[in-house]
C-alpha cells in the first residue's frame, strides 16, 4: 500500500494562516463536527465519501480531519487508490488548537 502524505495541525495552521487556499474535508460524525470545526472545511461523513466521489477532483489535493487522524487515513487510502491526491492531518482535531467554528 502506498504511503498517505501527511500535514501536521501545526503546518496546517500556518498554511491557512498564510491565506493559502487548501480543500479541507472532515470526515467526522455530525454530533463531532458540531463541537467545532476549521472554518472553511467541508464536512462529509466518513460513511458518505463513496456517494461523494464526483465532489471530488483529481487535480486537487484534499486534505482529511478526523478526531485523531485514523478515519481520516482510511479515507485517504481509499481515494488514493482510485487516484486522489490526499493528505492526512495528523493527530486530528484532538490536536488542533487553530480557530473552529
Amino acid at each position: 500500500m502506498e504511503e498517505i502524505q501527511t500535514i501536521t495541525p501545526e503546518e496546517l495552521k500556518k498554511k491557512l494562516e498564510q491565506g493559502e487556499k487548501l480543500e479541507l474535508v472532515d470526515v467526522r460524525e455530525d454530533h463531532e463536527v458540531a463541537q467545532g470545526i476549521i472554518p472553511g472545511a467541508k464536512h462529509i461523513r466518513m460513511g458518505d465519501i463513496p456517494a461523494n466521489l464526483d465532489y471530488f477532483d483529481k487535480d486537487k489535493e484534499y486534505i482529511f480531519i478526523c478526531r485523531s487522524s485514523g478515519r481520516s487515513g482510511n479515507v485517504c487510502h481509499y481515494l488514493q487508490e482510485q487516484g486522489y491526491k490526499v493528505r492526512n492531518m495528523t493527530g486530528g482535531m484532538l490536536e488542533w488548537t487553530g480557530e473552529t467554528k
